[in-house]
């Protein structure tokens, strides 16, 4: 076997790979003795049909066998022997399309080879940790919110109006063009104004109504509405409003912890001083995580593979695209190019993405089995009812598992760049972690 290099320009490869047609033949030979003794066909006993009419009978896909073993080995030994790493799968073709039986074979073989990545020295890397505490202030916010997700309502004065905040029990029969549907009517359901859990505009036109009152509201269903024969069109609901009940926040006290699972109030506190402080842990992270990749970036230079960084910057157009187009759901829409910034980004990412890749793999860093189920059951709690077939569907399909490894294996490269770097802690308060995160949003 022959391999001729053709190409070498930056990290693009080319070679020609000629494979001898002798080479070919006894790979032939090769597998037909070795299946000869297990072949059985009429007129001959079981492992005793000659090797000229095996030849003849399996000899063609056979030697199709062959000459993909061929180049997959020339190429394995090729990768072997130069180190190279192609970035995206080598493009591979036959040139001597006009081959028969007897020629040898010869292939074209191209790729961009990933570059080799420099020692980054990380000791000089100086990141800043933002710690916020849990105020008073703030548990007593939180308190206020869960006291008003508590808060029970009562029945107001006799022949009072119903204002927005309010509770309504009422019947309600919904018609469209005259005709009830399926989920138009029930009884009793209590409905608070200003909730926006009904149609746009239902709720609105029962503020003002009384207990007895009858009232019929016209609304029309979202052209986007789940049920189709339902989308866009306009109904008729005929409303009895049976009470009016006012609000009343829960007493922030003992009871009120209780019913979040706490034993006092002193206990709730506690819990969600602490719960808020992880949010604010997990912020800071972020804001330190940025610092990180933004050093970092700033350390290396190295050439980049051009395959790599177009299909990066067209998933950044694409993407940005879409969420500058929220309407369109699908991918039915022209062809999206790539700008310069888009570009530029890309670079970035697969910079990084290449150093942390090479980082994680000389430290050995492993995703564990158990931190993949994690992923997926978080993942899988956006599918209710329907997790078993999420879990089926994420064991069957390697690139949505890749997609779930890729965040955790990146967290625990940032943190081995945060051991080894020079931190240091600065207090701060929650607006001023705020204005730091909604920094890293506008960037």
């Amino acid at each position: 076997m022959q391999v001729t290099e053709t190409l070498n320009e930056g990290l693009k490869r080319g070679y020609a790979i000629t494979i001898p047609a002798a080479e070919l033949e006894a790979k032939v030979n090769e597998k037909l003795a070795e299946a000869q003794p297990e072949i059985e066909m009429k007129g001959f006993r079981k492992g005793k049909v000659p090797m000229p009419l095996l030849k003849k009978q399996f000899g063609a896909r056979l030697m199709g066998e062959a000459m993909q073993e061929a180049v997959d080995g020339a190429m394995n030994k090729h990768f072997e022997a130069t180190g190279d790493r192609p970035a995206l799968q080598p493009d591979v073709k036959m040139t001597n399309e006009d081959w028969k039986e007897g020629d040898d074979v010869n292939v074209e073989m191209s790729y961009e080879a990933l570059p080799e990545i420099p020692e980054v020295d990380l000791s000089g890397v100086a990141l800043e940790k933002l710690v916020v505490k849990a105020e008073d202030e703030a548990v007593t916010e939180a308190l206020t919110n869960l006291a008003e997700t508590a808060k029970e309502f009562d029945a107001r004065e006799e022949g009072a109006a119903a204002e927005s905040g309010d509770q309504v029990v009422i019947d309600f029969l919904g018609k469209v063009d005259g005709e009830a549907f399926d989920g138009g009517a029930a009884e009793d359901y209590p409905l608070v104004l200003g909730s926006n859990s009904f149609i746009p505009g239902f709720e609105d036109q029962l503020v003002g109504t009384k207990a007895g009152e009858e009232k019929d509201v016209t609304v029309t269903f979202p052209e986007e509405y789940g049920a189709e024969h339902l989308a866009g069109k306009e109904a008729v609901f005929t409303c009895t409003v049976k009470e009016v009940k006012a609000p009343k926040a829960a007493e922030i006290d003992d009871e009120l912890a209780k019913k979040f699972g706490a034993e006092d109030l002193a206990q709730l506190k506690a819990q969600i001083a602490e719960r808020l402080e992880a949010e604010y842990t997990g912020a800071a992270r972020q804001v330190m995580k940025r610092a990180a990749l933004d050093a970092l970036d700033g350390l290396v230079s190295f050439d980049l593979p051009p395959s790599l960084v177009e299909a990066e910057a067209n998933q950044i157009a694409h993407q940005l695209w879409h969420e500058e187009n929220p309407e369109v759901h699908d991918h039915n829409h022209g062809s999206i190019e790539a700008t310069d910034e888009h570009k530029k980004l890309a670079e970035r990412r697969v910079r990084l993405g290449l150093l942390l890749a090479e980082m994680g793999q000389k430290a050995e860093v492993q995703v564990t089995d158990a931190e993949m189920t994690q992923a997926i059951m978080r993942q899988a709690r956006q599918y209710p009812g329907q997790e078993r077939q999420f879990f089926e569907f994420i064991q069957q399909n390697a690139q949505m598992q890749q997609q779930l490894r890729a965040p955790i294996f990146e967290d625990k490269v940032i943190d081995l760049v945060f051991e080894k770097a020079n931190v240091t802690e600065k207090e701060v308060s929650k607006e001023d972690l705020q204005k730091a995160i909604e920094a890293l949003e506008d960037e």
